[in-house]
């Protein structure tokens, strides 16, 4: 039995938006009793933040132990590979929570570390500190690098995009945590004491989703309901195992 290792942002749910067969996908693993983990690269909610939008949206029987986010391995990331602990962060309360419970410190002055997650409320003059800790030497780590956020109807800039900024003012390479870099994926497996076999990735974005599984070798499902369609593949050259138009096609 394989556990699925599902996208949220584009997969399950558009901004407020649910995706058409995501809730009856969702409903068809718990009848099934089929496993599944929610991988995002969305480092914004808290665990609890997570659970409450999807029950809001109509998902049924979500926990909190159901979600593995980009800030949780980011945070797992930094306290395994390092002593230092003294983290200026870009973000919101989902990579706030990771980080300290991780025990790493928040910090304003002399950083070990810049974490960079999405920050809808940053300002020029927080890009511009963070910037400041990364010319004196802080180490540079990215939740992950998502050009776009779906939302809705449309899209977002995505953390990537101001990942890109920094590093071009800085000339200093993010560490990447995220999906499609292997080492969420090999943080998730330890984690949950899963191996790549034991696994299918379900989701939407060919650049990470897809990517993270192609790369490693992972039988790999791609649903055409958000930042990519059937067409991006040969423009991208990242090839999904199976591709659907609707989750529904799944239910069997």
């Amino acid at each position: 039995m394989k556990t699925y290792i599902i996208d949220l942002d584009g997969t399950m749910y558009s901004g407020g938006t649910n995706i058409d067969g995501a809730r009856e996908f969702i409903d068809y693993l718990h009848s099934k009793n089929l496993p599944y983990i929610f991988l995002t690269n969305n480092a914004t909610r808290t665990k609890k933040l997570a659970k409450e939008h999807m029950l809001n949206l109509g998902f049924k029987d979500i926990k909190e132990e159901d979600f593995f986010t980009s800030a949780m391995a980011t945070a797992q990331y930094i306290a395994k590979n390092y002593t230092e602990k003294k983290c200026f962060m870009l973000g919101e309360s989902g990579l706030e929570e990771a980080l300290k419970e991780c025990n790493l410190e928040l910090i304003q002055e002399n950083a070990n570390f810049v974490v960079v997650g999405l920050d809808r409320n940053a300002t020029y003059k927080k890009y511009s500190e963070a910037l400041h800790h990364i010319l004196k030497g802080a180490k540079f780590i990215a939740t992950n690098p998502d050009r776009l956020l779906a939302n809705n109807e449309t899209f977002d800039i995505g953390n990537g995009a101001v990942i890109g900024m920094l590093e071009y003012a800085s000339g200093v390479e993010a560490v990447k945590i995220g999906k499609p870099y292997q080492t969420i994926l090999n943080i998730l497996l330890e984690e949950k004491k899963l191996k790549k076999e034991d696994i299918i990735l379900l989701g939407d974005n060919l650049e990470t989703d897809i990517k993270l599984g192609y790369d490693a070798k992972i039988e790999t499902i791609m649903v055409c309901s958000g930042v990519h369609t059937e067409k991006d593949i040969a423009r991208l050259k990242v090839y999904p195992t199976r591709v659907v138009k609707n989750l529904r096609e799944l239910i069997k």
